[in-house]
């Protein structure tokens, strides 16, 4: 890889993100690249202005923080295809991030990525519209929103938990109305967040499909599905105009979607990269650490595996 010029994002407001990206500018500068540095958070967004701003390409971002900071890096550095380092640095769970110790040495870390010692993830995502009018004539009300774990599809009310109802199309074929707490429509990266909280499926991210899961049903007979990702998911908020539904991108709130329009959601048409530094990198490994998955309280000695 030719590096020329980098972004480098830190979590908001944590000074151990801050303090490990300032030492990778200096790094990088060292070996001449051109640093944009800034901070990325819920009130902080750094990649409009270095994307608009820059007049040469950006050649990497190297993303520290926790998998929040991961998740805006993709949703926004996805369409330009820059591949992302993203480490957990003052972050938590990290189901996308390299490990803490894995970055470290800056000067290692550095080397590796000007001598192309390293594998890049390519991972699917999502994207969604709002459209409006009938089926033969829609009329887009939105821009295209991005996410790389999930699309959910809720209601928000400042005095109230109120229930939605959701008519849900596959294809333009009728599956299900839902009523509950909403939906969400995901990915196989994002199987391992939202999703399994509300009892989705885990799916491998090599795998090419789309999840789409209830949460907290008032049906029992309303169970998840998983669909090839060539399907657009269509959803129809069906409640009263007292209720306002969001969509919202990996937590993120995108737009509102009033009873008369739909979102679609499909397969986007640009993948997040994410570079790995580990040689034995392990899907299953991650989630028998991260997701603490210890077995049967009684273990068994398996004398049959060489």
């Amino acid at each position: 890889m030719q590096i020329k010029q980098v972004i480098i994002a830190h979590k908001s407001r944590d000074r151990l993100s801050q303090r490990w990206a300032q030492q990778y500018a200096r790094e990088f500068e060292r070996r001449g690249c051109q640093v944009l540095m800034g901070p990325s958070g819920a009130k902080d967004n750094p990649y409009p202005v270095f994307l608009a701003s820059s007049s040469s390409p950006i050649d990497l971002a190297v993303v520290l923080g926790g998998d929040g900071t991961a998740l805006a890096a993709a949703r926004h550095l996805a369409e330009a295809g820059i591949p992302i380092l993203a480490a957990n640095v003052g972050g938590h769970l990290g189901f996308l991030t390299e490990s803490f110790e894995d970055i470290e040495d800056t000067e290692t870390v550095i080397a590796r990525l000007f001598e192309d010692r390293y594998a890049i993830g390519q991972r699917m995502m999502l994207q969604a519209a709002v459209f409006e009018g009938s089926r033969d004539h829609l009329e887009p009300l939105s821009d295209r929103f991005l996410a790389l774990n999930e699309m959910c599809i809720k209601p928000a009310s400042a005095y109230r938990m109120p229930t939605s109802i959701l008519e849900m199309e596959v294809d333009g074929e009728v599956i299900d109305q839902y009523q509950g707490d909403g939906l969400i429509v995901g990915t196989p990266t994002g199987s391992t967040c939202y999703n399994a909280s509300a009892g989705g499926p885990i799916v491998h991210p090599g795998m090419d499909a789309i999840t789409v899961s209830p949460i907290c049903p008032l049906s029992f007979s309303s169970r998840p599905v998983v669909i090839p990702s060539g399907s657009v998911v269509s959803i129809w908020p069906l409640a009263d105009l007292e209720h306002d539904t969001k969509l919202w991108t990996d937590g993120v709130l995108a737009t509102s979607i009033w009873p008369g329009q739909r979102v679609d959601v499909r397969k986007a048409d640009c993948q997040a990269k994410f570079i790995i530094l580990r040689e034995d990198y392990s899907f299953y490994q991650t989630l028998r650490e991260k997701l603490q998955w210890a077995g049967a309280r009684v273990r068994h000695i398996n004398n049959h595996r060489n």
